[in-house]
C-alpha cells in the first residue's frame, strides 16, 4: 500500500467528519448553497470537497460506482483503505462519483421505489466550476429563487418530474460544494 492511500484522510476524524457532514446536510437543505470543506485530500481526479463527501457519507454499506473519468486505481484504493465501501456498477450504487459527461446517461442509476424512495442514488458530480448563477432553484429550503451553475437543465428537469423518487445530487469543484435534491424545480 502506497502513502497516496494512506494519507489524505481526515487529520482530526470526529471533529472534520462532523463538519462535512454539516456542510454536506446544509447543501443539501439550502438548495444553490455553496459550502467550503477543504479537510480531505484524497488523490488526483478526486477534489478534497468530493473526497469529504465520501469520507463522510460512505462506508462498507454504502456502495459508490466510480465513473470513467474517476475510475483510477490510486483512488479505488484510497476509498477502499478510508471507507471500505464496496465499489460497484452504476445500477447497484448507493453513490456515484464522477463528471457529469461520466456519470451520463443517468437512468442507469436508482431513483427509489414507491414503497421506498429513500433507496435513489445520489450522484456527486465533479464541475470544472461552481457557481451560484446560472440555472435558476425554486422549492424547499429556497427562500424566493437560488441560482447554481449546473452542467445542463432538463436532466434535473426530468429528475424532478419522478418526485418523490429521483436521484440527489452534490456538485464539487475544489472544497466546494452545492446540493440538489430532487424536490427543487430548475428553470433554464
Amino acid at each position: 500500500m502506497s502513502a497516496v492511500q494512506l494519507e489524505g484522510g481526515f487529520a482530526h476524524l470526529s471533529h472534520d467528519a462532523a463538519h462535512a457532514f454539516r456542510a454536506a446536510l446544509q447543501a443539501m437543505a439550502r438548495p444553490g448553497r455553496i459550502e467550503s470543506v477543504a479537510l480531505a485530500r484524497p488523490p488526483a481526479p478526486c477534489s478534497p470537497a468530493a473526497g469529504a463527501l465520501i469520507l463522510t457519507l460512505c462506508d462498507t454499506t454504502t456502495p459508490i460506482h466510480l465513473a470513467p473519468s474517476h475510475d483510477d486505481a490510486g483512488l479505488r484504493a484510497w476509498i477502499a483503505f478510508h471507507t471500505g465501501a464496496p465499489l460497484v456498477a452504476p445500477e447497484d450504487a448507493m453513490f456515484a462519483l464522477g463528471t457529469w459527461g461520466a456519470l451520463c446517461p443517468v437512468d442507469r442509476f436508482a431513483i427509489g421505489t414507491s414503497a421506498y424512495p429513500d433507496r435513489a442514488a445520489t450522484l456527486i458530480v465533479e464541475m470544472d466550476a461552481l457557481e451560484a448563477k446560472g440555472a435558476v432553484l425554486r422549492g424547499p429550503g429556497i427562500k424566493d429563487r437560488g441560482a447554481l451553475s449546473l452542467p445542463e437543465v432538463a436532466a434535473f428537469q426530468d429528475n424532478r418530474r419522478r418526485f418523490p423518487l429521483g436521484f440527489d445530487c452534490y456538485f464539487t469543484c475544489g472544497d466546494r460544494l452545492a446540493g440538489l435534491p430532487r424536490s427543487t424545480h430548475v428553470e433554464g
